[in-house]
């Protein structure tokens, strides 16, 4: 991959962290259940943790032609307790809401592993690996969380 198809590839995954980061602090100002704001205010500080490693990345390869170490970041652990869905004002808005997430974090996933399969450098390729991994583990809550929301009317989602 050229340094120019790369810094193309970065801005637009940049760009897609800040979406997400904004979309799902709007969706927590949506949600009325305190567990489900807790949960779309993790991800989007997550999002923000990985808009700004690759920003880093992007200046530091501007700058130094150099890739960044990424040592990564767990996702908190969640609550141990359960809050009944039915404080949720609206159900299925709550319900489109994580599927919204869902497909987000699918598609940056998927975004992720394919920049890793087209970075030969080993610490740029660990660390748009390590990246696609947490996305697929924010896939894994948020489907987790689906299903608790749509079977049995909890928030609930656990550690990936």
């Amino acid at each position: 991959m050229s340094d120019t198809n790369l810094l193309d590839a970065i801005r637009v995954v940049k760009e897609n962290e800040r979406i997400a980061s904004q979309t799902y602090a709007n969706a927590a100002k949506k949600l009325i259940n305190p567990l489900a704001r807790q949960l779309f205010e993790q991800l989007s500080a997550f999002e923000q943790f990985h808009y700004d490693k690759v920003s880093q990345l992007e200046k530091s390869l501007i700058e130094k032609g150099n890739y960044i170490s990424y040592e990564g970041k767990d996702f908190p652990l969640p609550p141990v307790f359960e809050i009944k869905a039915a404080q949720e004002a609206d159900r299925k808005s709550a319900i489109s809401i994580v599927t919204d997430a869902i497909d987000l974090e699918r598609q940056a996933e998927k975004t992720y592993a394919d920049l890793a399969d087209r970075v030969a450098d080993p610490e740029g390729h660990a660390m748009f690996r390590r990246l696609s991994e947490e996305e697929h583990n924010h896939y894994k809550i948020l489907s987790e969380a689906y299903w608790t929301l749509t079977n049995l009317g909890v928030w609930k989602w656990s550690h990936p």
